[in-house]
């Protein structure tokens, strides 16, 4: 059954180009190590909350806009070996590949597929 990684993050707005041009490196890797598919968006109707939001979970600055993001892989056996080459991969380091967002404030997990129709 397949398996999906999900990120949301907090990006400044004026890195938009940046930041897709650090998904578009980053999906190639995770494209070579098995994933089926990198999905990458753009926020357009990420409302404040009063309790929870995106916004407030990545702790969203004015000037920065919410990425939410997911990898879907085959399996978690696939992934789960996957994910240490992809990490190792040198077009993934900074140097190489660097985050044009504050990283502290991504939110990562990993999700077992429930329903896809």
């Amino acid at each position: 059954m397949s398996y999906i990684d999900g990120f949301v993050a907090a990006v400044p707005t004026a890195n938009k180009q940046q930041y897709f041009e650090h998904a578009e490196k980053a999906s190639e890797v995770f494209k070579e190590f098995g994933a089926l598919k990198v999905v990458e968006t753009w926020g357009d109707e990420v409302p404040d909350g009063d309790v929870t939001s995106f916004p407030m979970a990545v702790k969203a600055k004015s000037d920065e806009s919410v990425v939410f993001s997911w990898v879907i892989w085959p399996s978690k056996a696939v992934r789960d070996e996957a994910w240490q080459k992809v990490m190792e991969d040198s077009r993934m380091q900074p140097e190489n590949n660097p985050m044009p967002f504050d990283g502290k404030r991504l939110i990562y997990g990993g999700f077992n597929l429930l329903l896809e129709r």
